[in-house]
């Protein structure tokens, strides 16, 4: 019997001198094995490919004070970046709970954890939305210290695969869950005019809510696919035609980054759960405990800040932040992505 020759697989080539496709950045896609390149990526202000930089961790660790021996949570797993140094603070004493409902990611970072030598004596991660506190601390019991970070990991926006961009061609997704409820493009085969010019404008702050409504559903009237990124950004494009050139490419840009938003929070049910778990936070919180909280858009903050008074008020947090803690200059060149993150805290009333 011959021997069958192994015959070596060559990379797949790519045009240009660095990959552009999330698939081809297969250094990037790699960071155990391609540390030097990673580097590099980040030094230039850019996020790698299938990463995501934390925001504010200084500033988050600086106020939780966290000390070994104590139980947290980090009620959005994401990369795992701000639960790893929260994890070193506990020095292998104590427990950290960690939750996401992104079945593919959560999965990928339990796993990256486990080989940094975090397992399942000091870290419990569960596939949960974080408005399902209450119900994880009636088995854990109270937490010294919770982390919320309500932005959306890199991963997701960067592969073209869970439709999260403008930027790159595919399928118009953005469920955080692609596992449960209906797609983007579901949702806008169903919605009224008026119900998707509301959400443009309660989700996103939309000024053009109006025109881009109009055209949305004149397109689907039409017949025209909206099964894709590129297909609802031509339609924005188109809905936008009227402005004056030099000023029509930014302004369908920001355009096309809010409506994006605005259907990712509506999918999602983003703001109910927020809402569900700013109503239940102080009962999952031990006396003193500590809450942080990272927001990246007005709604988020609004609700954040009005939750936090109206508890203060009623004497249930002792201390909240008056004004928001923002990220350094220097985090904002490093991470792009910082710019927009406002971060909120609260004590728990003794």
């Amino acid at each position: 019997m011959e021997q069958q020759e192994n015959k070596h697989k060559r990379r797949v080539r790519y045009s240009g001198k660095y990959p552009r496709r999330f698939e081809e950045k297969y250094k990037e896609l790699q960071p155990e094995k391609y540390a030097d390149t990673v580097s590099r990526v980040i030094q230039k202000g850019s996020t790698p490919a299938g990463m995501h930089i934390s925001i504010c961790v200084k500033e988050i660790l600086d106020f939780l004070q966290i000390q070994p021996g104590q139980q947290g949570l980090d009620a959005t797993l994401g990369y795992g970046g701000h639960t790893l140094e929260m994890l070193k603070c506990l020095q292998g004493q104590g427990h950290l709970y960690a939750l996401d409902v992104d079945p593919i990611e959560s999965a990928k970072t339990k796993e990256r954890l486990e080989r940094l030598g975090f397992g399942e004596d000091i870290l419990t991660v569960q596939l949960r939305n974080f408005s399902d506190i209450d119900r994880v601390a009636e088995k854990a019991g109270k937490f010294h210290f919770v982390l919320a970070d309500l932005g959306v990991s890199s991963m997701q926006i960067d592969n073209p695969e869970r439709g999260f961009s403008y930027k790159v061609e595919g399928p118009l997704d953005l469920r955080m869950n692609p596992q449960r409820g209906i797609s983007a493009a579901e949702r806008l085969r169903e919605i009224s005019r008026e119900e998707l010019q509301g959400m443009l404008v309660e989700n996103a702050d939309e000024p053009y809510a109006e025109e881009i409504s109009k055209a949305v559903i004149s397109a689907r009237k039409s017949g025209k696919k909206m099964e894709t990124t590129t297909q609802l950004k031509e339609i924005i494009e188109q809905a936008l035609s009227f402005l004056p050139e030099k000023e029509r490419k930014e302004s369908v840009k920001k355009s096309c980054q809010r409506t994006f938003q605005a259907l990712r929070i509506d999918i999602n049910h983003e703001y109910e759960a927020l809402y569900e778990f700013l109503e239940k936070l102080p009962d999952v919180l031990e006396a003193g405990g500590r809450v942080a909280i990272l927001t990246f858009h007005s709604g988020e903050d609004h609700l954040v800040k009005k939750s936090f008074k109206h508890f203060y008020k009623e004497g249930i947090y002792k201390e909240i932040s008056n004004e928001v803690i923002r990220p350094s200059a220097e985090e904002c060149i490093r991470n792009s992505r910082a710019h927009s993150t406002k971060m909120r805290w609260a004590v728990r009333a003794e």
